[in-house]
């Protein structure tokens, strides 16, 4: 969803964070000595990103998840997340049942923000990573845009941010994505430094005005990022109201990617799909998010018949989506689970 804001105060803040960024990045570039572009997503990384004191848990916890070029992927999860036969079972269901995408569990971290979801996660025998929050219980359904729903929004970007600065990139992905295929076959863009989804696509993948979603993106730790983090994480400051992806969409338009020097491609609904904008062809679909929905419950009726549907589809002719009335349904009343 993009965000746009009339307070000039706001657009100071914004341009002063923006600013500030692109001093950092000159004195980066003058101080690190260059070097040639690296293979497949693995980007020229500083030692600030990559030197790290110590081995500490997080380390130990992305270096066992992690594939041999230091990529992984992540997800947050809390005790409503985990019940049994809830979204985190529908989400594995998705990659042991996709298309090339079994693998990708053994390079799945799950980052829990309570113990229920912890010891779940430990069960499953998954990797696992106990993210310990201060005075804040997340373990609840946090209804979209709810205090606690902010919340966790922002934890998650200071926990992402830490990840880049062990020197590790990711994707990202909402427990609420259907992993129907393999996405790195159209992710295998050279020099990117984030590809990211959109509620809806526009035909230009570097055109800056897409409406970015932050359920499902693909990082690269450099430099770069890491400065975006940063700022992303500082623009909390701008509004107590404002979530992640509000906060990213106003720094997008204030220019900060190009202030940055970073390379960001806009994922096609085609291939990174969700609610807000189907795909066009199951033939093609990568992965489907449920966006443009308020409940989990809602989520996982409507996903339910989303995976159910591109099974039977056999990925050889159109199918047409089922509709999502739950989810639907879930912005007019409060559907919990």
């Amino acid at each position: 969803m993009s965000l746009s804001t009339d307070h000039g105060v706001t657009g100071r803040v914004a341009n002063l964070i923006i600013v500030s960024l692109v001093v950092f990045v000159i004195t980066y570039s003058c101080l690190s000595p260059s070097s040639e572009s690296m293979a497949f997503f693995r980007l020229q990384r500083s030692s600030n990103a990559t030197e790290v004191a110590a081995k500490d848990e997080l380390e130990t916890a992305l270096e066992r998840a992690s594939m041999v070029n230091k990529t992984l992927m992540i997800a947050v999860i809390n005790k409503k997340y985990v019940e049994e036969n809830g979204m985190l079972d529908l989400f594995l269901q998705s990659l042991r049942e996709g298309e090339d995408t079994k693998f990708l569990i053994r390079h799945l971290l799950l980052v829990a923000v309570d113990q229920i979801a912890f010891d779940r996660c430990k069960l499953l025998k998954l990797h696992c990573y106990r993210l310990a929050i201060k005075r804040t219980d997340l373990s609840r359904e946090q209804l979209y845009m709810s205090d606690g729903f902010i919340k966790m929004m922002w934890q998650r970007i200071a926990f992402l941010r830490d990840v880049l600065k062990h020197g590790y990139g990711f994707i990202f992905t909402d427990m609420d994505v259907m992993w129907l295929r393999n996405p790195f076959t159209k992710l295998n863009h050279v020099g990117d430094d984030l590809q990211i989804s959109c509620d809806a696509y526009n035909g230009n993948p570097l055109d800056d005005s897409n409406p970015i979603n932050t359920g499902f993106y693909f990082v690269g730790s450099n430099n770069k990022t890491i400065l975006l983090f940063d700022a992303w994480y500082a623009s909390r400051i701008i509004s107590a109201r404002m979530q992640d992806q509000s906060a990213l969409s106003v720094l997008k338009s204030k220019g900060i990617f190009k202030q940055l020097g970073m390379k960001v491609r806009f994922l096609d609904t085609r291939h990174f799909s969700g609610f807000c904008q189907d795909s066009r062809d199951f033939k093609e679909v990568t992965t489907v998010h449920a966006n443009c929905c308020r409940s989990v419950k809602a989520k996982l009726v409507d996903l339910t018949a989303v995976l159910k549907a591109w099974k039977s589809s056999n990925s050889t002719a159109m199918v047409r989506w089922p509709e999502h009335k739950a989810c639907a349904a879930s912005w007019i009343k409060d559907i919990r689970i």
